[in-house]
């Protein structure tokens, strides 16, 4: 039988097929056209699409914050997944475990195992991020010492302490690289008077983007976008220095809830942080310098986990090859 786990992601959704790892890693976007209320693309085609589509085509982000914004699209998108990863095997239906924030609603909880379902799935379970993020991560989990990790990812970021296969403290905030994209072009337009699209802060981010205190050596970058003045096209050389500032408001929201928790957690796992350090995945932890200003700010150890990207994917897979063991303590089915 076949079993698929995904992480889906406010920006990128991948998807782990058992025996077979992961299968699929495609952004979290659908394109949809509007006259004939069809499908056009989703992942990377749709993505393309982003700021030069016409009006007959609407370009969806079905995911908001970690949840689902939009049912229809994100059950359309659940479905391309399974069919894209089932192949021609498709008399039997997957069993899918889903990755969902931490902070999550029942309500928004019910609406991910829905869509699953919707889209074809047999069994739906989901499994909370922070959990999936350090098993994937090679975090022992079960045993009785307290392990603390931060998974910065597109719309939320997820803080917790886990110790015997539970979470003991955690905060989920709905901040993470899309404020920091947001932030950029928000920046840009007040300081050059220069509209960019998100896809060219996202460029910005991941190209320049920079929060580490000793690194103090500049980096630019060429941009082009529309000028606000006179409406025509423009290219201007921005530096890292300047975009560093943006970035570190978003990133200091991101350490105050860091904080929170160090501060609810039980004197016995705090000594065993600040032993162990804590460990940061997800697509955030990707940035120049985030475990040198998270581990200055806190004064707790800080390491980005190997393959920060794909922990949470990767956690899936490790549950989905021990589902039994796994089944009792943090799954809960419809």
């Amino acid at each position: 039988m076949k079993k698929i786990g995904i992480d889906l992601g406010t920006c990128n959704s991948l998807v782990f097929v058992h025996n077979r790892g992961i299968v699929l890693e495609e952004p979290s976007v659908v394109a949809v056209d509007v006259l004939e209320n069809k499908i056009l693309a989703v992942g990377k085609e749709a993505k393309e699409m982003i700021g030069k589509a016409p009006e007959s085509i609407k370009i969806y982000r079905p995911l908001k914050d970690g949840v689902i914004a939009n049912f229809r699209v994100t059950q359309a998108m659940l479905k391309y997944f399974i069919k894209k990863t089932s192949g021609y095997f498709r008399l039997f239906k997957p069993e899918l475990i889903i990755g969902v924030p931490a902070g999550i609603t029942s309500t928004e909880k019910r609406a991910v195992i829905e869509a699953g379902l919707l889209a074809g799935a047999r069994a739906c379970y989901t499994v909370k991020e922070p959990i999936l993020a350090a098993i994937g991560a090679n975090i022992p989990i079960n045993t009785c010492s307290g392990n603390m990790i931060v998974d910065i990812g597109g719309g939320t970021s997820e803080i917790a302490v886990i110790s015997l296969g539970g979470i003991v403290t955690c905060r989920s905030v709905r901040v993470g690289g899309d404020k920091i994209d947001l932030g950029i072009a928000d920046y840009i337009k007040k300081r050059y008077n220069l509209a960019i699209g998100e896809q060219t802060a996202e460029e910005i981010k991941k190209k320049i983007g920079n929060v580490s205190p000793f690194l103090k050596e500049e980096m630019l970058l060429e941009i082009r976008g529309r000028d606000l003045i006179s409406g025509l096209p423009q290219t201007i050389k921005i530096s890292s220095n300047e975009i560093s500032e943006t970035i570190c408001d978003v990133l200091n929201e991101i350490i105050q809830a860091i904080k929170i928790v160090l501060r609810e957690t039980p004197p016995e796992l705090s000594a065993d942080i600040i032993d162990k350090g804590m460990v940061i995945s997800g697509g955030g932890a990707l940035l120049r310098g985030v475990s040198e200003k998270i581990s200055q700010e806190t004064g707790v150890p800080c390491f980005v986990a190997e393959e920060p990207l794909l922990c949470v994917a990767k956690g899936t897979g490790i549950i989905l090859e021990n589902i039994d063991l796994y089944k009792k303590s943090i799954m809960s089915k419809k």
